[in-house]
């Protein structure tokens, strides 16, 4: 009905790749081309796939229609099930050198460009995503910082997978740090080296346990204050007063 249609059309997009978009995929491969030629289909990005969509693209890499061609692009090929990395030939793509990449984010307009390019571990692409929410190079180097003092409010608005991801960053630099070696994505005269290693493995692994939840529809608003003075306490600061406690839920009412 049309109530039906209006809450279908203002549903967010899926991140996902569900099984109906591979059987398209799919459909299209078997079909016999106009041309006489091979057709490709690009699975991107592939870790996507639900469990569902993965065992049908399984069924067709098994016995590939005629000449057609899958390309699963992937950032995390360890994620795809082992039956179908055992079915693909692996074509790893490293990064581009940061002579090239450098000089092509700065074309972009990226401020700093190499502060950015390390906060995203090489790849330029990310980098334009961090910049269109809104994070730059000073506010990347201010991030050890606003943690340090428990600032939630400065991280309002980032969507949680990628606050998540500057923290399991700052975890590991300050653990490179604690053992004596280098950081990677945070230049090291903006982090405060701990001498304690165990905190901050502890709050390594609940980032990673925490990261496989994060487009769950968590109330953005709580789960930041929660996280954000969770890690206040790792890296050696005190919870505020009115942090929410571990263990409670944070879950939308909507």
């Amino acid at each position: 009905d049309a109530t039906s249609g209006d809450k279908a059309g203002k549903a967010k997009p899926s991140k996902e790749i569900k099984v109906d978009a591979v059987r398209a995929a799919v459909a299209f491969a078997q079909t016999t081309s106009a041309r006489g030629r091979a057709k490709v289909v690009v699975v991107h990005p592939a870790e996507r796939m639900n469990g569902i969509a993965a065992n049908t693209l399984l069924k067709t890499l098994e016995e590939p229609p005629g000449q057609a061609r899958f390309v699963l692009s992937c950032a995390a090929p360890d994620t795809l099930l082992p039956t179908i990395r055992s079915r693909c030939q692996a074509l790893p793509m490293g990064l581009p050198a940061m002579e090239d990449a450098l000089p092509w984010l700065q074309a972009q307009g990226v401020v700093q460009p190499e502060v950015m390019l390390a906060a995203a571990g090489g790849q330029p692409q990310d980098v334009l995503e961090w910049v269109a929410i809104g994070v730059d190079a000073p506010l990347w180097l201010r991030i050890p910082a606003l943690i340090a003092s428990g600032q939630a409010a400065a991280f309002s608005g980032w969507p949680l997978p990628r606050l998540l991801d500057a923290m399991q960053k700052l975890s590991h630099d300050l653990m490179c740090m604690t053992v004596g070696a280098p950081p990677r994505y945070f230049p090291a005269d903006v982090l405060k080296a701990s001498t304690d290693l165990a905190p901050l493995s502890e709050w390594a692994r609940e980032l990673q346990r925490t990261a496989r939840h994060a487009e769950h529809p968590w109330n953005a608003g709580l789960m930041t204050e929660a996280l954000v003075q969770r890690a206040r306490v790792a890296v050696g600061g005190k919870p505020a007063a009115h942090a929410v406690p571990r263990g409670h839920s944070v879950h939308s009412d909507a």
